[in-house]
């Protein structure tokens, strides 16, 4: 049998715990490995890439179904689909990611606001006519 990576040997070089390389398996992102005739996995190279995309993917906020679509297209092309391209994917993502900004921006200039203003409390502010923040805007005369 072809040597490989046990499972603590490739939950460390990848920096993930064991109880995620046993997750990624049943979701089906990591391939079941091969057994040792003492009944260890072994994992072949390969995997630490798997498990280093996996990671990269999530962290630039792939969620982990649309990543196992990823390691899927990218393990079984058989012609280019553009449909489900990594280009188109990223595309999707970054607006995504940009809308979330955009929100987040927002947010931010509003807290920022609140805190210029003294805020102290959000019952008082949201009677307030002077309150920055977001309900401030609200009709006040509707108490249906």
């Amino acid at each position: 049998m072809s040597s490989g990576l046990r499972s603590g040997q490739l939950a460390e070089a990848a920096g993930v715990n064991l109880q995620t390389l046993r997750y990624y398996e049943r979701r089906g992102l990591l391939a079941e490995p091969q057994r040792s005739p003492g009944g260890h996995r072994l994992y072949p190279a390969g995997a630490l890439t798997t498990l280093r995309v996996i990671k990269t993917a999530q962290r630039l906020g792939f969620t982990l179904d649309e990543v196992a679509d990823l390691v899927d297209l990218g393990t079984h092309r058989h012609g280019r689909r553009t449909d489900s391209s990594l280009q188109r994917r990223a595309a999707t993502k970054l607006a995504e990611i940009e809308a979330k900004i955009a929100d987040l921006q927002v947010i931010a200039a509003s807290l920022r606001a609140a805190l210029d203003a003294g805020c102290d409390d959000l019952a008082t502010c949201a009677t307030s006519d002077c309150c920055p923040l977001p309900f401030a805007d609200l009709d006040r005369g509707d108490h249906s």
